[in-house]
């Protein structure tokens, strides 16, 4: 059993007001997000995730002096903010934003804070729109990252990047716990596929009026934002792996009877695969896995095309 309270929090960007200098924007940029994860940290969360480059004033470009002067005067102000109500309130936070390297180079980024304020891994956008390459001068970021946090493996992943299966299957390489979405786009039904595809959970922070929200392995929204609320937390037990019923649906009796409410076998319904989720600290999903022999449903479906494979060059010789 691996429970966590995770949270996603957004919120409409944040427009300079009329005649605010950069500084008098960046002190009400502070204030907007302190106040928008005040609505979540008397939950006690364990992870919060953030939408794309969050502290970015509304429409605000780096052909704009504004900005530019913004972003001086920001330095690392917004995440030292953040870090330190990370340790305060012993939580993790996803922080996306325009960042500064040490060669002077721009990316989209999210840093990773850990609970002692920290940060534990930074991800830099793989796929950028041509864009923000050709405008804006961002430079593209060459990999999938995992960073490893006291609850589990997490992968962030940035907008546009939803929409190349390329980089999915980077992230489904690192096999991580739980993917941090961060986006001004919500995806549609791409997030169900990757949270699926890869068979992890997902927090998505999505701008509004989308939904921003928090995913299972199957795919299945947990919760979801809503017209009147910008931010959602739940608890959800990251301990849960997907199982195709293929050959493994009859020892489900027998897990259940060995195990009873201990194990969950979660059946979302028409996509032949379920979730076994261990809610027994002293039992995880892949003891049970391996005490049962059952088959995880990647492992099944490249088992399946090792047989095609196999199959097809006996045919042609």
């Amino acid at each position: 059993m691996r429970n966590i309270r995770a949270a996603a929090v957004s919120a409409a960007p944040l427009a300079a007001l009329p005649g605010a200098t950069p500084q008098e924007t960046l002190d009400a940029m502070r204030r907007h997000w302190r106040d928008r994860l005040d609505t979540v940290l008397p939950d006690r969360p364990d992870i919060i995730v953030l939408p794309e480059h969050c502290d970015r004033p509304r429409g605000a470009t780096f052909e704009h002096d504004f900005y530019r002067e913004y972003l001086e005067l920001r330095g690392e102000s917004t995440l030292e903010m953040l870090a330190d109500v990370a340790r305060r309130h012993r939580t993790t936070i996803a922080y996306p934003s325009h960042r500064q390297d040490a060669s002077g180079a721009w990316f989209n980024s999210t840093q990773v804070i850990d609970r002692d304020g920290s940060v534990a891994g930074i991800y830099d956008k793989v796929f950028l729109t041509i864009g923000e390459h050709e405008i804006n001068g961002l430079r593209h970021g060459r990999e999938a990252v995992a960073v490893e946090l006291d609850f589990g493996r997490v992968a962030p992943v940035i907008c546009f990047d939803l929409n190349f299966e390329e980089f999915r299957e980077q992230v489904a390489a690192l096999r991580p716990d739980l993917l941090l979405f961060s986006s001004a786009f919500h995806g549609g039904y791409l997030q169900e596929h990757w949270a699926y595809t890869i068979g992890a959970h997902m927090i998505a922070s999505v701008y509004p009026p989308a939904v921003s929200g928090i995913l299972s392995p199957t795919g299945e929204h947990v919760a979801r934002t809503t017209n009147y609320r910008d931010e959602v937390v739940a608890n959800i037990n990251l301990d849960a792996r997907l199982i195709h019923i293929d050959h493994n649906h009859p020892k489900f009796a027998d897990i259940k009877a060995a195990y009873g409410p201990r194990v969950r076998i979660h059946d979302p319904g028409l996509i032949g695969v379920v979730l076994l989720i261990s809610d027994d600290d002293a039992v995880t999903a892949d003891d049970v896995i391996a005490e049962f022999e059952l088959e995880p449903v990647l492992d099944y479906f490249d088992r399946v095309r090792a047989h095609r494979d196999s199959v097809i060059a006996r045919a042609s010789t």
